[in-house]
């Protein structure tokens, strides 16, 4: 058989192909579209054994963009840095890849330039599709862009999009995290939660958690905000009396809990408790491991391309909201109930 350079490879038509096999170029287009069962099997296999022996590779994005269809989903995500949108992302892409679509990833850094470009960008790659993971600042662009195509939001509300939403359903989470937290004996929780910035999901578990301590006589809240005086407020909380622990709304928020709570020499988690919002790796290996209420990433990313590909197909139900519930997975950093009995237990 004829070895091929790749140089070469790309220099071959799909008329070498039609001349190597001996039939029309109209029979090969056929065989690498969606018409093979139009061929006979004799002309499907010398199509097939000539492409193997030119090495010929179609051009897909050709093909899609004079059909109309490129089989491209677009996803805007925030920051591609954080695990939840990595996470997300790679049930979006799994689902995109089960029902052949290929996926184009534009990470906006948090920089509105950036999404502009981006949004810009991505129409000019005719995506069929886009899954929005971001604050959705050029609200025109994505407006525009919804008039020609269906979008997705995922986690967060954009104002004023009519649009699919996928996300997690905050107040059960927060709910969940308070249930647990005052089952266990904590009586001083601090929710620490990344800037609001308009973000919706974090609102809501803001809202939620203010909600959830007015409505428990038991327990003391308070909020703080990243920045650079965490230290200086995780001490303050931590001279309070009685039972305390930190409900960390994201795992951004926990990571820099954990490392402010080291810096301050803190008894990881005897000295206070702590509750994350998330599941990420590192969890189970931070002291006797963080207590999580995990998100199901998965089943978020592939529920927002399954509502895309029905739109796709000509979905026009009403614009849904699907919720999704944690799971509580326990842990050391929230054990003082168990710590207490223990001690009663050798005090006898």
């Amino acid at each position: 058989m004829t070895s091929f350079s790749a140089a070469q490879r790309s220099r071959v038509t799909m008329l070498d192909v039609a001349e190597r096999a001996g039939v029309s170029k109209a029979s090969v287009s056929r065989f690498i579209g969606d018409d093979r069962a139009l061929l006979s099997d004799a002309i499907a296999l010398r199509i097939e054994q000539a492409i193997a022996e030119l090495g010929y590779r179609p051009n897909q994005m050709a093909r899609g963009l004079k059909r109309g269809r490129t089989r491209l989903i677009g996803m805007l995500v925030a920051d591609i840095r954080n695990p939840y949108s990595i996470a997300v992302m790679h049930g979006v892409e799994t689902a995109c890849r089960q029902h052949g679509y290929s996926l184009v990833v534009c990470n906006t850094d948090r920089d509105d330039e950036q999404e502009r470009q981006h949004l810009a960008a991505l129409r000019s790659y005719n995506i069929e599709g886009l899954i929005v993971n971001t604050l959705g600042h050029h609200l025109d662009q994505l407006l525009e862009l919804q008039r020609e195509m269906p979008l997705v939001l995922v986690d967060r509300k954009v104002e004023p999009l009519h649009s699919d939403l996928v996300g997690l359903d905050n107040p059960a989470a927060v709910r969940m995290a308070m249930d647990h937290l005052e089952k266990q004996g904590y009586r001083e929780v601090l929710l620490v939660s990344e800037t609001t910035d308009g973000t919706s999901s974090r609102l809501e578990r803001l809202a939620s958690f203010n909600i959830e301590i007015a409505q428990r006589p038991a327990l003391t809240g308070a909020v703080v905000e990243l920045d650079g005086e965490l230290e200086n407020r995780l001490q303050a909380f931590l001279a309070k009396p009685g039972p305390k622990a930190l409900f960390c709304a994201n795992g951004v928020a926990a990571l820099a809990c954990t490392r402010a709570l080291k810096a301050l020499g803190c008894d990881l988690f005897a000295d206070v408790g702590l509750i994350a919002l998330d599941d990420l790796d590192w969890y189970p290996l931070v002291g006797s491991g963080i207590t999580a209420l995990a998100q199901p990433t998965q089943a978020i990313g592939a529920s927002a391309f399954d509502c895309l590909l029905k739109r796709l197909r000509g979905d026009t139900a009403p614009t849904r909201t699907l919720d999704f519930l944690p799971e509580l997975i326990i842990r050391g950093s929230t054990a003082l109930s168990l710590c207490r009995s223990e001690l009663a237990r050798e005090s006898r």
